[in-house]
């Protein structure tokens, strides 16, 4: 099994930051927002957001384990 790099978990980190940042923007933006359509695209935002941060963290956790 290999493990990650102190670089490749440190970028993880950074990565992972930024979509938390970003899953927090558009939560606070949708509920500001009146337009249905842009509605909908920061609600599937919010939902992609998740997914991947829910991603990293398994990722972080396994620290690159293979399966």
């Amino acid at each position: 099994m290999e493990k990650l790099g102190l670089h490749e978990t440190l970028e993880l980190h950074e990565i992972l930051n930024f979509k938390s940042l970003c899953l927090s923007k558009s939560s606070i933006m949708n509920g500001l927002v009146r337009d249905t359509e842009l509605k909908n695209i920061l609600l599937q935002d919010i939902s992609s957001g998740r997914e991947q941060i829910q991603r990293l963290q398994e990722i972080l956790v396994n620290q690159g384990e293979r399966k």
